[in-house]
């Protein structure tokens, strides 16, 4: 009998396992706060790679010192092994159809507006912010 239980419960983890594997995220959240241009490039990298190859939605959020990415004054240095920087590959982002946005806290702290943003590059509410973070369908990262 316990043979038979332990079976059938190890059958069912397997089988929601599998189901979990064939059915993948509609896509990410990703929040960065970071300063640092590694994480910040990390950050774009999946993202990129989770439209462009994966085929998914990316609702990035920009934070913080990580908010400067956004602004169209802002050139930041390329990094190996890509020769690419994180302004470049957050262009490639908005024109691949990702939603960005700027934490709403960002532009007045920062002495900034709406038109210091990059184009294509919007302020998040709140209310729809914490929504999205709490979709199932989502896998949140931050950095």
């Amino acid at each position: 009998m316990t043979k038979h239980l332990l079976a059938t419960a190890l059958a069912a983890s397997l089988a929601c396992s599998a189901k979990v594997a064939a059915d993948p995220a509609e896509g990410l959240n990703v929040i960065v706060t970071s300063p640092e241009r590694q994480a910040q490039m990390m950050a774009m990298v999946l993202s990129v790679q989770t439209v462009s190859t994966h085929d998914r939605t990316v609702n990035l959020t920009l934070c913080g010192a990580a908010g400067e990415l956004a602004l169209k004054a802002t050139q930041t240095e390329a990094l190996l092994p890509s020769n690419k920087s994180p302004t470049m590959l957050l262009q490639t982002l908005i024109d691949s159809g990702a939603k960005v946005q700027v934490c709403p806290l960002y532009l007045p702290n920062a002495g900034k507006s709406p038109e210091d943003l990059l184009p294509g590059i919007g302020v998040a509410k709140p209310a729809a912010m914490a929504g999205k973070l709490l979709d199932r369908a989502y896998q949140n990262l931050t950095f």
